[in-house]
């Protein structure tokens, strides 16, 4: 078998799967759709952005952290298949099959990399109940940080799957790991006005960046909004490392764990 075949039956698979489990789409959408709506009503009277128009709802503020929230979502969500296809043994079939490693990886993290941008692509349709008002530049540009976050999230959900032989553990991961990147990703809370120490972990953390992109894609109209963000440069370059790192972390589980 060719490692492009490969790659494309295990991405086609995970689409399978998808398609076969219409509960796993409404759960997915449930818990961002709820955050926003509720939290961001919540907050609307109190937030005031610091340094930004006094007007700002938080609803719309919100609206980019719950596009990438559900991004991360459907990455952690298509990476539970690892788990389940070791305990099944149909990741054992696809380990002594006679192709390279990597096509494994490229598979699996491409596949749930598509899910999580096509469910993120969904909501991200939603931003003008926002108030944001979208043009074709800025939805092609968004969507084209959505793919990149899509990747970068995938791969580092499937890393942290590969090593962990339980549901029980990745759930684990998901609350102490990936579910405070977000909360400290400036999705929640701007990074301006957050103590000292907090500050620094929010800029070190690399989803920051991705969602300082999608705020100076989607904030165009109102450059006011986006004085306190890193440039869009500076984003991309941090995305792209990251998103490359968390790809060759993946190759390294796999083939360690293959060579023991």
């Amino acid at each position: 078998m060719s490692s492009s075949l490969a790659v494309y039956s295990l991405w086609r698979r995970e689409w399978v799967r998808f398609l076969r489990q219409p509960s796993r789409l409404g759960g997915a959408f449930a818990m961002p759709l709820l955050f926003w709506l509720l939290i961001g009503t919540g907050l609307s009277s109190s937030f005031r952005l610091p340094g930004g128009p006094a007007d700002l709802d938080y609803l719309e503020y919100f609206f980019p952290g719950t596009v990438v929230l559900l991004v991360l979502l459907g990455a952690i969500f298509s990476t539970f298949s690892v788990i389940d296809d070791r305990h099944e043994g149909f990741l054992q079939g696809v380990l002594v099959a006679p192709v390279a490693r990597s096509a494994i990886v490229l598979g699996k993290v491409l596949g749930g990399a598509t899910l999580a941008w096509f469910q993120g692509m969904i909501i991200f349709c939603l931003a003008p109940l926002a108030g944001i008002t979208l043009t074709w530049p800025a939805a092609v540009a968004a969507a084209g940080l959505l793919a990149l976050l899509s990747l970068a999230m995938t791969s580092l959900g499937f890393a942290f799957a590969w090593m962990i032989d339980s549901t029980q553990g990745f759930h684990a991961v998901m609350n102490v790991i990936l579910l405070p990147m977000w909360f400290l990703s400036g999705a929640f809370f701007p990074v301006a006005g957050a103590p000292l120490w907090l500050e620094w972990i929010m800029r070190l953390n690399p989803l920051t960046y991705g969602i300082a992109a999608m705020r100076r894609v989607l904030y165009h109209g109102s450059p006011e909004l986006g004085e306190q963000l890193p440039s869009v440069s500076i984003c991309l370059i941090v995305l792209g490392v990251w998103c490359v790192a968390c790809l060759l972390l993946d190759l390294w589980v796999v083939n360690r764990e293959v060579g023991a």
